[in-house]
This record gives C-alpha cells, structure tokens and sequence, in this order.
C-alpha cells in the first residue's frame, strides 16, 4: 500500500470528494491563493475556481454563518478556522445554530458542514496557538467531533464527514500533517462513530485520539520490552463515542489509562474514564488513570511546552501504577 503524508490524506480527500459532489465546496482565510496554512487546500483553486475554494475574509463568525446558510440551502461546505484557538468566535454560530438546525426544524432543514481546524502544541506558538480545546464541543448535541491520528483515518474520516448530514467539526493536529502512513486507493471511507484498535494487548488498556496516540504507541513499544503488554485504543471519534470498543478492550485487560493533550481539568478524558466506570466498574482491578496536560496556559518555551504536555514518559508512568 502506498504511503502519503496525513496534509496529502486530507487533500486527497477533499479532491475526490469535491469530484463526486458539485455541491461541496471550501471557504475560510488563506486557502486558496496561499494554500491553507498547513497546505491542506494547495492545488485546489487552481482545479476548481474561485467559486468553489473561496478564502473569505479574516471572520470567523463570517465564515461558519456563510457555511450553515450554504448548507441550509443544500450545499456541503467544508470550511476551515486556522486555529481551533478561534473557535470561539465562531461559537454562537456553530453551537446555538448549525447544531440545533436539523432538531428544531423537525428534519425539513439540515447543516451537512464541516468545520476543519487544527489544534495541539509542539511547534512553541505560544498559548494562542497551541491549544486542545475539543471539550467545547462534544458537550453540544447535535455536533459530531472528529480526531484522527493517522494519514489513513484523516482521509477516510474526512470523507465521511463530508458526506454526513450533520455540522462535524473536524480537529486535526499540527503536528501531524508530515506524519506518513499507509493510506488505501480509491473510495476510503471511515465510518464515524467507530473506534479502532490501534495495538493488540492484554494486560492494560491505553485510550486516546489525535496525535497522543501515536505517544502511546511509542510509550507501548518500550514496555513491551519490560514485558508488558498494552492495547492501543484510538477513539477517532469523541461525539459520537464508540463506549463498546472501549468496554470490550477494558473487560480484556481489566486497567484502563485514557490520555490526551488537552488540560486535565475538563479534558475528554474525565467522560471516557466515567463511561468506563459507568459500563466495565467490575471488570476494574484498579482506578482509571488519566494522562493530559496540565491545567496551565501552553508555555512559548520549548523545554516547558514539552513539559507540559503527554510524552510516552507520562504515559509509561500512568501504565505503571495502573499495573500496581
């Protein structure tokens, strides 16, 4: 199987999907001309016009209202906010429009958008550019939230989202836009709402999404040397959450660590630790051990931004006393 970069993934993705349906459509700041910020969109506007990749003006409120009104009318825009740490302008919009759309209007109009936007630390941009904020958004019914971890996910998770009926928003990390991976030919499509076991194991369970679960797989390599035995669980999905790919692996290993970049306080971890509780208390031999960063703005300084964050280090750590 070939093997592309996770930006190629989700550029593909967006071709082959503005391919098949003239209805879909791209807006938000510097991707045509300039070719996204992390070059997601490059090539596009050369193959598809202005009236089809159209980078808006610096408003983030502007491009999700131009979005939700677009797919109210029938068309699927995918639109993209540079950094989700922008989000919140475009929070009123998304969270009290688009996600309430298809429910107060009994299904006769619907929202089929997606939000793409990146987020996570390590390239030190400092506490406006840096942060993991999907908590706000898996507590808005009606809003789908997407995380993938590899080039093959990306594709194929973006792809489904597009074709979903629903406002998805679609967070990838920076740091893994020159990650390279194995990605299929032709329709790749992964379904939303299924996780995927990422790394066989048994003797605990290790949950995660977005970049931290390529941490975890480097943190589970060193102690598969030490003679224990991790599984991988890759989310994929946090709204809507796939609880019984989880239970089953925690049922199996009986220990579970969820990790994740975000703050500890809030994070999506504490939901995925309280629906373990929830479904797989007796199968527990120990407490559910959680692995975020820590409740701090996202330091400039590399050594402290490092620091702050989930490493494998952190991870074996939590492995450990989880085993004690």
């Amino acid at each position: 199987m070939r093997e592309i970069a996770y930006w190629q993934a989700l550029n593909e993705a967006l071709q082959e999907e503005m391919e098949r349906d003239p209805n879909v459509f791209l807006l938000g700041e510097d991707i045509g001309v300039y070719g996204g910020a992390y070059g997601v969109t490059r090539g596009l506007l050369e193959k598809y016009g202005p009236e089809r990749v159209m980078d808006t003006a610096i408003s983030e409120s502007a491009i999700t209202g131009a979005a939700i009104g677009a797919a109210m009318m029938g068309k699927r825009p995918v639109a993209e906010i540079m950094y989700v740490d922008f989000m919140g302008q475009a929070m009123d919009q998304l969270c009290n429009q688009a996600a309430k759309i298809r429910y107060m209007f009994g299904g006769k109009f619907k929202a089929p958008m997606v939000m793409r936007t990146e987020g996570g630390a390590g390239r030190t941009l400092g506490a406006h550019h840096s942060q993991s904020l999907e908590h706000w958004f898996t507590g808005i019914p009606g809003l789908k939230v997407v995380m993938p971890s590899t080039p093959a996910d990306a594709k194929g998770l973006l792809k489904a989202s597009i074709r979903d009926d629903n406002p998805v928003v679609f967070i990838e990390h920076k740091m893994l836009y020159k990650e390279k991976g194995p990605v299929p030919d032709g329709d790749h499509v992964v379904p939303l709402g299924v996780a995927d076991v990422k790394r066989q194991g048994k003797d605990v369970t290790v949950v995660s999404y977005s970049r931290t679960v390529l941490v975890a797989l480097e943190a589970a390599k060193i102690l598969e040397a030490e003679g224990i035995d991790v599984e991988v669980i890759d989310v994929r999905t946090l709204a809507p959450l796939d609880i019984k790919t989880i239970v089953d692996s925690v049922k199996k290993t009986n220990r579970a660590v969820v990790a994740h970049e975000a703050c500890k306080t809030g994070g999506f971890g504490g939901e995925i630790g309280m629906q373990i509780i929830e479904n797989a208390f007796d199968y527990l031999d120990g407490p559910v051990k959680r692995v975020a960063a820590i409740d701090v703005p996202i330091p400039k300084s590399p050594v402290l931004e490092q620091y702050v964050i989930p490493t494998k280090d952190s991870i074996i750590k939590a492995v450990k006393e989880a085993l004690a």
